[in-house]
């Protein structure tokens, strides 16, 4: 069985830890990296392709829905680990996994394990499908050369298509980007952003 490649994203390193360690028990699980914010955990994902994230809710500078809804529509399975019970209408409404009560026990996550690895491939294609009408990307993830960067909604002029390839521009030029303007459109269709052409959304 092959093993699900897993970052964990917690604001707090002693959470982080614990749940590093609790992993252990479990073969299935091989443990890639780790984020600390919303954004360097959009840098990790993009950078280690995960099967799953361990993903906290309340975080700085990018909260783990604002994660889940800035990814593209292939994701990993998305398993939310927070102190807060109110967000778990929300996160199921992302298709999660599962939703994790903190301080998280070894059993609740046995099962949150089991479900992960019961996921094939189709079923993780479909739990990757946000619900578009709740949730739009606040932040995207942009490539220059080896490097990734987050671009908050507002840094965004528009977004183009050049050789099958979107673009996205800001102030500072452009950046290259995986999600197509066809998913893009259809992400952010309630909010505001119009194909104004066949390569061009504003």
């Amino acid at each position: 069985m092959a093993k699900l490649r897993t970052i964990i994203i917690d604001d707090e390193e002693p959470a982080r830890e614990r749940l590093a360690g609790l992993l252990e028990a479990y073969p299935e699980i091989e443990l890639v990296g780790e984020a600390e914010d919303g954004e360097e955990a959009l840098e990790k994902i993009m950078e280690l392709k995960p099967d799953l994230l361990f993903l906290d809710i309340q975080m700085p500078l990018c909260s783990g829905m604002e994660v889940a809804a800035s990814l593209p529509d292939e994701r990993p399975g998305i398993i939310f680990c927070t102190a807060y019970d109110q967000y778990a209408i929300d996160a199921f409404e992302t298709n999660a996994v599962d939703y994790l009560l903190k301080p998280v026990t070894r059993q609740r996550l046995g099962q949150a394990v089991a479900r992960a690895v019961k996921a094939d491939s189709a079923t993780r294609s479909r739990m990757g499908h946000a619900s578009d009408s709740l949730t739009v990307p606040t932040r995207f993830l942009g490539r220059r050369a080896n490097k990734y960067i987050v671009i908050p909604q507002q840094g965004v002029f528009y977004f183009s298509s050049e050789g099958g390839l979107t673009k996205v521009h800001t102030r500072e030029g452009f950046l290259w980007m995986e999600p197509s303007l066809a998913e893009l459109e259809i992400r952010m269709e309630k909010d505001g952003i119009y194909r104004v052409s066949r390569q061009n959304l504003i």
